[in-house]
């Protein structure tokens, strides 16, 4: 055993879990101090991967944890700012005391499109900074300069070193980083704009299938960017889902977070349509149009019958595609037209994570169909589960047109996406469309089975006990692993960027203070057997500013809920915008902030998708929901809460009043306006809009005074989540007089032309 750790298993547990980054308390939001459990620590441990069942395990890992950097030439990946004058690269080899003299390292640097950009050779005479013995056998540490004047980028470094015993080569990527996140000018020039937030899936028009679609979309564009003065659309996140009831259509627990929802493709724009006969025949046939007919009446979306409705159509589209400008032999088929080369280059820019997205796709239907009973690829047969295995390497090359066929959707919903974001652009938006990143992706869909060795399955993550849930949030999305996502050179990070920052101008991310620390719960323990894990914010936060700066894209960060003074002093510091909800905006007495107590670094907004309309909380109908759905244990809880609901509409008359905003002829006692009027809409929204904070978004439901909130967290059956239309389709909404008054009055508040 290794003497520098001892024997006693509590002490190599509580060392290991801190080597990894599992704290070793927490305080709740009442002050309270929690102590982690052996339980708990030894059970993430096991989610991160490694063996802890045993005395000489915890000795084994925590010896591997301290000495495996050593035995490697170069650590696997560095980020420094551009502007850190003393950055270093470490070489650490094995050599004896005589030696050190002898040692030489030969190095080059190439760029992300591998062209040489430096290179050189240190030695010999190199002095060790630091010397440690493993297994006997003394290693040194040599801390190398890196070459200031890199341009922003990733770069892959590599290095021979040659020593009188042995040479050693080892590779490094070097991602060089801004310290802040794009700002546009006009912020920083004392400008602020204002934006409207949409459910995609809920808009209605004449023409769609039941759902929202990108069509849709580009025409909502039009109209807010032309009509309203809009300078932002913000959407729900777009991810890819299974789009099957009740438990896939969270756009918060999707499939995959790097590519996108095809129940959103606008099927009749897409150009094969013009060419495939038999899909013409299909949209032609009474029955059909019939059903699609019955979609676009329902008050809810029906995912399954509208998502089997599209892809019927687009298996025809896609044979017509194949058959028009594609050439050649079933396993190396060729582009023939430009459309043909279109499809080509996106296949080939996505490169290996679209091709993963599209063979699970296509393993998943596939295995569906031959076990219909099996539901997760952890049921799948175990041949099927690894997807670098032999099995599934024969699955690819016997079903490459199936995995073509997923390849050519990602492509569609590409362009049309891309077509509307081009519309908010060309119409001026100074932020176009505003999308939401989510925390995770679900357990059973592709990003887990291509992850796998990035996210740790045996746990999930969550929050830990608070007033709103007393157990604490469990989330059952599965945390990244954050020591893997360091071995992976924070790859599968800065592609979750790129691809959701590829088609807009602003990018909330869902909780962020998972760049810093996430609640990681064991599986099969409650939430309140959970613990801290930290995570390298200093390297993710570089990487954001990277990819923000190179989308010329805001970065907002979900910062609700009880996150540390430093925390925000530092996402302010890298220009991430804070994100500042109205209901939960309160001095300590439960008055409402003034506006100029608002942050300029940050978006507001009244609510979200989690929380009650406008509409809903002054009348209360949240409460009623969830006294409905059991969330309060008697009458008496309820009436506690209308009580408290009361006084919170007196509050915020206050706070109307104060600002000279209480609309004309309204009763000065709020106990007697008991719906929310247009008027007293429009009077919160410009209240919101008077903070100096950069961004304000208003939601399309609030504008139309919809009671019920589109999600109720905690539930999954007994509310509609995630499946109630918009009121007014499209058409109505530019002739609604509401929308055009709430408009103008933000418009009047902070102009989106200047």
């Amino acid at each position: 055993m290794d003497e520098r750790y001892g024997q006693d298993e509590q002490g190599l547990l509580n060392a290991l879990a801190e080597r990894c980054g599992i704290a070793p308390d927490y305080y709740d939001i009442w002050g309270r101090c929690h102590t982690i459990s052996s339980q708990t620590k030894r059970a993430i441990l096991a989610a991160m991967g490694l063996r802890v069942a045993t005395v000489d395990e915890l000795q084994q890992e925590l010896s591997a944890c301290e000495d495996d950097p050593w035995r490697q030439l170069c650590d696997v990946v560095l980020v420094r700012r551009a502007e850190d004058a003393e950055a270093t690269w470490s070489v650490r080899l094995p050599c004896g005391e005589p030696e050190d003299r002898e040692v030489r390292i030969i190095w080059e640097l190439r760029d992300e499109s591998g062209c040489l950009q430096q290179q050189g050779t240190w030695g010999p005479g190199l002095v060790p900074t630091e010397t440690r013995l493993i297994e006997g056998r003394r290693h040194a540490r040599f801390n190398l300069p890196v070459h200031a004047g890199l341009a922003l980028g990733y770069y892959d470094l590599t290095a021979r070193a040659e020593t009188a015993s042995r040479p050693m080569e080892g590779s490094l990527r070097l991602i060089i980083v801004p310290s802040s996140c794009y700002v546009p000018q006009r912020f920083l020039q004392g400008h602020r704009t204002w934006g409207l937030a949409l459910p995609l899936y809920a808009l209605r028009s004449t023409g769609n299938w039941g759902v929202g679609d990108f069509s849709d979309l580009a025409n909502f564009v039009d109209w807010a960017a032309r009509d309203l003065g809009a300078g932002g659309i913000g959407l729900n996140p777009l991810h890819a889902l299974k789009n099957a009831r009740p438990y896939h259509i969270s756009p918060y627990s999707p499939d995959s977070r790097l590519f996108l929802n095809i129940l959103y493709l606008a099927v009749e724009e897409i150009p094969e349509l013009r060419e495939s006969e038999a899909a013409q025949r299909l949209l032609e046939d009474s029955t059909f149009r019939s059903r699609l007919e019955s979609f676009r009446k329902s008050d809810l979306v029906d995912y399954d019958q509208v998502y089997a409705a599209k892809r019927e159509v687009l298996e025809f589209l896609f044979a017509t595609f194949q058959t028009r400008h594609l050439a050649g032999p079933e396993e190396a088929w060729q582009p023939k037209t430009d459309r043909g080369r279109a499809f080509e280059r996106f296949v080939r820019e996505e490169g290996e994570l679209l091709e993963n997205f599209a063979l699970f796709q296509a393993l998943s239907e596939e295995l569906h169909r031959a076990f219909p009973h099996l539901w997760t690829w952890q049921e799948w047969p175990e041949a099927y589960r690894d997807r670098q295995s032999a099995a599934v390497a024969a699955f690819r090359t016997r079903q490459g047109e199936r995995i073509r066929f997923h390849q050519y959707l990602q492509w569609i919903a590409s362009e049309q996406l891309e077509r509307a974001a081009a519309r908010a652009r060309g119409a001026g938006m100074p932020i176009g469309l505003y999308h939401d990143l989510a925390l995770g992706s679900d357990r059973s869909g592709s990003d887990a089975w291509v992850f796998q060795d990035i996210l740790a399955l045996g746990a999930d993550s969550g929050c830990p006990p608070d007033a709103f849930a007393p157990e604490g949030q469990n989330w059952g999305l599965p945390p990244i692993n954050p020591r893997q996502l360091r071995a992976n050179g924070y790859r599968m990070f800065t592609a979750l960027l790129r691809n959701n920052l590829a088609y807009g101008g602003a990018l909330r991310l869902d909780h962020v203070m998972g760049l810093f620390r996430l609640f990681w719960i064991p599986r099969g323990l409650p939430a309140s057997a959970g613990a801290y894990v930290q995570y390298p914010a200093e390297d993710l936060l570089g990487i954001l500013a990277l990819e923000s700066r190179r989308s010329q894209a805001i970065i907002v960060g979900e910062d609700l809920g009880t996150v540390p003074d430093s925390v925000r002093e530092r996402l302010v510091a890298a220009n991430v915008l804070s994100y500042r909800v109205l209901y939960f905006e309160r001095h300590g007495d439960g008055s409402w902030k003034e506006p100029r107590a608002y942050p300029e670094h940050a978006l507001a907004v009244v609510t979200t998708h989690d929380l009650p309309t406008l509409s809903g909380f002054w009348s209360a109908e949240d409460i009623e929901t969830r006294f409905k759905l059991g969330f309060y244990g008697s009458n008496a809880e309820r009436d506690q809460a209308l009580q408290e609901r009361q006084r919170d509409r007196e509050r915020l008359f206050d706070a109307l009043r104060a600002e000279g905003l209480l609309p004309e002829g309204m009763p000065h006692d709020p106990t007697s306006v008991s719906r929310l009027t247009p008027e007293l809409c429009r009077a919160i929204h410009v209240f919101l809009a008077r903070t100096p904070s950069w961004i304000m978004m208003a939601s399309l439901e609030d504008c139309l005074g919809e009671p019920a909130q589109m999600n109720v967290p905690g539930t999954v059956g007994s509310y509609p989540n995630w499946l109630r239309k918009i009121r007014l389709s499209l058409g109505e909404l530019k002739e609604d007089h509401a929308t055009s008054l709430l408009a103008a009055s933000l418009r009047e508040t902070r102009p989106t032309r200047t």
